[in-house]
């Protein structure tokens, strides 16, 4: 894989994307989101994860983040991807699920044409790092961060939406702690 778009360099912010295989709605489900919430909570905890911005949208997440403590971003990402995705299968197979047997399918075909042997695959490949290289661009990614649910139409105002950093900024109750930048 190319390192154009990893975030491999230490202590450095990075705005990241992590997307479903084919786009998929995953993360419609309350259970869903919080299992993205509690491994994001977890990554904070135990592998130096410090969050900027965040929003859990249906298919994707963004991220404004870097790593600290010596660990290594694409470290952390790889981790939460595996983790994640392993959260998401059992999730899918143990609670209701309408959607159950057509999301399996989707995600064993998606494994198709990898080369080692994998019964699933949810996330797609990459992330996506873009450098944080200026307090103009941290500004410009945060409100792309914040505006998406209301781009999609799911609140009218960012900070409405739950599973966004945009109620931190506002000073709201959220489940995710972010470090707070001082850009507005």
């Amino acid at each position: 894989m190319s390192t154009k778009y990893k975030a491999t360099a230490k202590e450095e912010a990075f705005f990241i994307t992590l997307t479903t295989v084919g786009w998929v709605d995953v993360f419609t489900r309350l259970n869903q989101k919080n299992g993205i919430i509690n491994a994001l909570i977890h990554c904070q905890q135990n592998k130096g994860l410090e969050i900027y911005g965040y929003c859990i949208m249906s298919s994707h997440v963004h991220l404004l983040c870097r790593a600290t403590h010596g660990f290594i971003l694409s470290d952390v990402v790889r981790d939460f991807k595996k983790f994640t995705s392993k959260k998401i299968i059992q999730t899918i197979i143990e609670e209701p699920e309408s959607r159950r047997e057509w999301l399996l399918d989707y995600f064993q075909k998606a494994c198709i044409h990898l080369k080692r042997t994998q019964h699933y695959k949810v996330w797609q490949d990459g992330y996506h790092a873009e450098y944080m290289y200026s307090n103009t661009f941290i500004k410009q990614k945060v409100e792309y961060i914040h505006m998406n649910p209301v781009k999609d139409k799911i609140v009218l105002v960012p900070e409405d939406y739950y599973f966004s950093s945009a109620r931190n900024y506002a000073g709201l109750e959220n489940d995710i702690e972010v470090i707070l930048l001082d850009l507005f």
